[in-house]
């Protein structure tokens, strides 16, 4: 017997009068994922209670949990908590006033889950946090060198908030050389004020030009990386420019996936994009120069991680099934 194929998140909201009829349909068949809950997804699991981490995975209902934990054996740690500071339109993860301040024994406890799962590639990212002087900054330096210190040749991928640009915050995060720099753009700058509300687009392409200045100077020997989000209500011609704006900066890598509504209170999904019009988006990227393009339906900004770093520079986009 074949195993059952689920959806992943909640049903759009009602529509409103003038809502695209996308809104009013089923998921396709390409946003349908298959459920296995095998012996490793359940030591992953348990592994993460445990230590008490959080993972993006579960807080922001990645629909490739099955797969990444159980067919791989990774997970995306979530560090400093896991209540963020602001309130995304698009994110599942808890907003409102942090209860805590870091957590001092976190670095130590990722350190040592990268050791039980035999990470080559470990991938880790946050809420925001305003509320810390630095934004966080210093605590994710702590956690890669907590875990470069514990698991000698696993490459570790951050994936970090603005930090509202304060001084010195990407230099500390840098100066502690993770193999890859990530911030994600997550969409077109007309819809940064619906989607993501006390961020600037401005400020998160300088963020990402400065990383690469870096890199292009010899101050820091990773790679630089950037996801978006299609089917919040972007055109063609916002998404081209976005992906130029991008790669104007001097970022290598960029990952391109559906938006998928996580509840009735977050922004509907506007329209499914089909397989075909990823295809054309990684042509895009290909075109524009960048090394590697992860663009389908499914792809979230850690979808096969591993594979980013390991591919030589200015080495092509890929497309996944």
């Amino acid at each position: 017997m074949s195993e059952p194929l689920v959806q992943l998140g909640a049903a759009a909201s009602a529509p409103r009068e003038a809502a695209p009829p996308a809104r009013r349909e089923r998921r396709p068949e390409w946003l349908r994922i298959r459920l296995a809950t095998p012996e490793q997804y359940r030591h992953v699991r348990s592994l993460v209670e445990r230590l008490d981490l959080h993972t993006v995975c579960e807080e922001a209902r990645c629909p490739n949990i099955y797969e990444c934990w159980g067919q791989h054996g990774t997970a995306t740690f979530m560090i400093l908590g896991d209540v963020c500071t602001r309130r995304c339109g698009f994110c599942a993860v808890t907003s409102g006033r942090p209860p805590a301040p870091p957590d001092p024994l976190e670095p130590e406890h990722v350190g040592e889950a990268v050791a039980a799962l035999g990470l080559r590639h470990a991938v880790i990212t946050s809420v925001d946090r305003d509320d810390l002087a630095d934004g966080g900054a210093r605590h994710f330096a702590d956690v890669i060198q907590a875990v470069h210190e514990r698991n000698a040749g696993t490459a570790v991928e951050v994936l970090t908030p603005d930090f509202r640009r304060v001084a010195g915050a990407l230099d500390v995060v840098l100066g502690a050389a993770p193999e890859v720099f990530s911030h994600n753009m997550e969409t077109v700058p007309r819809l940064y004020r619906q989607a993501r509300p006390g961020s600037s687009y401005q400020r998160s392409l300088d963020l990402l030009r400065d990383a690469a200045r870096r890199r292009d100077a010899g101050e820091y020997r990773g790679r630089v990386k950037t996801g978006l989000m299609v089917g919040l209500g972007e055109s063609p011609a916002e998404l081209e420019q976005t992906i130029r704006d991008i790669r104007e900066t001097g970022v290598e890598i960029l990952t391109v996936g559906q938006y998928l509504q996580p509840t009735r209170e977050h922004l509907p999904v506007d329209r499914w994009v089909h397989p075909d019009e990823f295809a054309v988006i990684r042509e895009l990227a290909l075109e524009l120069g960048f090394d590697h393009c992860e663009s389908g339906p499914l792809v979230r900004s850690s979808y096969h991680a591993h594979e980013h770093v390991a591919r030589p520079r200015n080495g092509g986009c890929h497309s996944p099934a």
